[in-house]
């Protein structure tokens, strides 16, 4: 076995961590202005600074950035609520290590279709993301209007795909997070408009791993948490120079995003409202049919909700029980 020269590993030992070969971890984000605490800690290094190297891999919604987690195609994903309350539904063995942000769905609508309140979405055809925060928006958002699901028409379609939807006239609106709701304003101006439904349903955004790589890589996923919680503080001290890198990465018009910024509230927290949120969208699968068959109870998301790599990273961070 050969040794490094004692002065040799002196020297390397003292260097920062972002000049050591980085330790590897896959990242499966959502390429959207709510994975902009990662986006910006990629883009400024501070993964880099924090000793990772890490592999980025791209989806439109964080049901298949989870999928790729759950394949073995990625270490960690950012997230929803949704569809980390069907993978514990379905037993595996899911951490949520931090939230990210949490972020208004919204409403798009044909200008044409007349729907000007909430109730005129009676006997529209509604497209929403099956699976993902917009189809529980959905299900909140009818139920605010007095409406059920059988009083509209509701089409499952992808994000990407909502726009061209809207504009080919196969439905009336949609409803899904930005910067789809952007996108279909700049592509069609005068044939959309936003229906008014502010704090209907704020979806949060976060940070989740298997267990199993957790207890195999726990520094990594402190390291990981580190660098998010600097790029946070970053975007707070630099909101210009963040909306321009957040933009320029999603491929959105700077002012697109600038005009909705604030709608994205950062932060990289366990909290209780994390927990709370998780068991009220178990709730909503349980009396929507939306769990696996047979099941009667709302999982223990105690147990699901991991603190401990937060902790070590940014103790000030976990504010589980604090109310």
């Amino acid at each position: 076995m050969r040794f490094l020269p004692r002065s040799l590993a002196l020297l390397l030992a003292a260097l920062p961590l972002s000049a050591q070969a980085g330790e590897p971890l896959r990242l499966a984000q959502n390429l959207s202005p709510i994975s902009g605490v990662a986006l910006v800690a990629e883009e400024k290094g501070f993964l880099a600074k924090h000793g990772l190297d890490v592999t980025l891999s791209n989806f439109t919604s964080g049901r298949a950035a989870l999928q790729s987690v759950l394949g073995g195609g990625a270490d960690l994903a950012t997230v929803a609520e949704s569809p980390i309350t069907a993978a514990v539904f379905n037993d595996q063995p899911l951490a949520v290590l931090a939230r990210i942000n949490v972020s208004d769905v919204k409403t798009l609508t044909r200008a044409e279709s007349g729907i000007r309140t909430l109730g005129d979405l009676k006997g529209k055809r509604v497209g929403f993301a099956a699976g993902t925060g917009s189809e529980v928006y959905t299900a909140t958002l009818l139920k605010k209007a007095g409406l059920t699901a059988k009083d509209v028409t509701l089409v499952a379609l992808q994000p990407q795909d909502m726009v061209a939807a809207l504009s080919n006239n196969s439905i009336d609106a949609y409803d899904v997070w930005e910067p789809h709701i952007a996108n279909g304003k700049k592509a069609l101006g005068a044939q959309v408009s936003e229906l008014d439904t502010k704090g209907v349903y704020g979806e949060t955004f976060n940070i989740v791993a298997l267990k199993p790589w957790l207890t195999a890589n726990t520094k990594a996923a402190e390291h990981f948490l580190a660098a998010l919680v600097e790029a946070n503080d970053w975007i707070k001290a630099n909101r210009e120079e963040a909306i321009t890198i957040i933009a320029k990465a999603v491929n959105l018009p700077r002012a697109d995003l600038a005009a909705g910024f604030g709608d994205y509230r950062y932060d990289v927290v366990l909290d209780d409202s994390v927990l709370e949120t998780l068991k009220t969208h178990a709730t909503w699968r349980l009396e929507s049919g939306n769990a696996p068959q047979g099941a009667t109870a709302i999982p223990d998301f105690s147990k699901v909700v991991v603190p401990e790599p937060l902790r070590a990273a940014a103790p000030g961070q976990v504010k589980l029980g604090s109310k």
